[in-house]
């Protein structure tokens, strides 16, 4: 895979669940990370899509997360997404990365889409699991990125009419 242009690409956002973070580790990381990339891709144009596991049991989408979103996430019991995020490379980020995210990377790529997944934005209760769920997918094809690595490729240049806002994100 080469770079992720923010034209051909689409972020979506798996089960960051209020009920589930508390015992995700590093959870206010990979929230903070998650809604940097939310609000980048939101002012560069880049589709954004969100999942919700069972959100019954689960809870919703965290607030600071849910907040962000340009439409309501899609609730699922399925650990895949089952859903089409929108066109181009899926950026992934979510929890538990060797659970929901790992599903839902691995069918993307049986689909033949292009995946890749932001490491400090996927988290599991267990370091050990998520590293591992890491492992797989870039075994898989997926491209296993950060999240300032994401933004700076979707900006393109320091010459983008949103660097010096988007830039603020990162800092």
């Amino acid at each position: 895979m080469a770079l992720i242009p923010a034209q051909d690409s689409t972020l979506l956002v798996v089960d960051l669940q209020e009920r589930l973070m508390p015992a995700i580790a590093d959870a206010a990381e990979v929230v903070e990370n998650a809604g940097r990339l939310v609000r980048a891709a939101t002012r560069l144009g880049v589709g954004v899509a969100a999942t919700e596991q069972n959100p019954d049991g689960l809870g919703p989408t965290v607030g600071a997360i849910a907040d962000l979103l340009p439409a309501p996430a899609i609730a699922k019991t399925s650990f895949a997404a089952g859903i089409d995020p929108g066109p181009g490379t899926v950026v992934a980020l979510g929890c538990e990365a060797h659970v929901c995210v790992l599903q839902t990377v691995l069918a993307l790529r049986a689909e033949g889409r292009e995946v890749a997944v932001v490491a400090d934005a996927v988290g599991s209760r267990r370091p050990a699991n998520r590293d591992r769920a890491l492992e797989r997918m870039r075994a898989h094809g997926v491209d296993v990125l950060t999240t300032e690595m994401v933004v700076f490729e979707w900006l393109g240049s320091s010459g983008n009419e949103a660097f010096r806002e988007v830039l603020k994100l990162i800092k």
